[in-house]
């Protein structure tokens, strides 16, 4: 996808699956109504498509810093409520800033082709696994839970996991985020 797209959501979803933008404004709603639930506000008639690569840069870059989770939560919010433009740098770099990153660093490192091969490596890695579209849930590198689902499908299906897994659980009620380098604990 290119930087600066001139189509919006209801046509891209159009020309993807061969539906109507009616039937597409439809499919949409029903995420819409399961953010809602959860306390967020989507605004997809108003969203800013655009190629979220340098975004993904920006979140690896934040996890030098220990800003991963806020850097992912701030682009989130920027792109589905307030409908910035994640895919232009200087809007990345200000969003950089409002988490604590240094601003002028995040525009330098957006500049270059740095975490590039980082993005790439987790590209790759989502392709391995089939992955096509998002939300996307991994959980053991053995179930996934695909499509944005109710939170009772997601954790009927988590029980499941637990029960056919050999999985000790930990508490995580205070955020902590774990992948495949580490956990990253949130600043309090």
């Amino acid at each position: 996808m290119k930087r600066d797209i001139d189509y919006n959501m209801y046509e891209a979803l159009s020309k993807k699956y061969g539906m109507s933008i009616a039937q597409a404004k439809a499919s949409t709603q029903n995420m819409v109504q399961m953010a809602k639930e959860s306390g967020l506000e989507y605004n997809i008639d108003t969203l800013v498509l655009t190629n979220t690569f340098d975004a993904h840069r920006l979140t690896m870059f934040a996890k030098k810093y220990g800003l991963m989770a806020e850097m992912t939560e701030r682009l989130l919010r920027a792109y589905f409520t307030e409908s910035r433009h994640i895919g232009d740098h200087g809007t990345l770099a200000e969003l950089a800033a409002e988490v604590g990153l240094d601003g002028s660093a995040a525009a330098k490192m957006l500049a270059s082709d740095e975490m590039a091969e980082e993005v790439r490596a987790d590209e790759s890695t989502g392709q391995q696994y089939g992955i096509t579209g998002v939300p996307f849930f991994l959980i053991n590198k053995k179930y996934a839970i695909t499509g944005a689902q109710s939170t009772d499908v997601i954790v009927q299906s988590l029980k499941k996991v637990i029960t056919e897994s050999e999985i000790t659980v930990l508490n995580n009620d205070d955020g902590m985020i774990c992948d495949d380098d580490g956990c990253e604990i949130p600043k309090k």
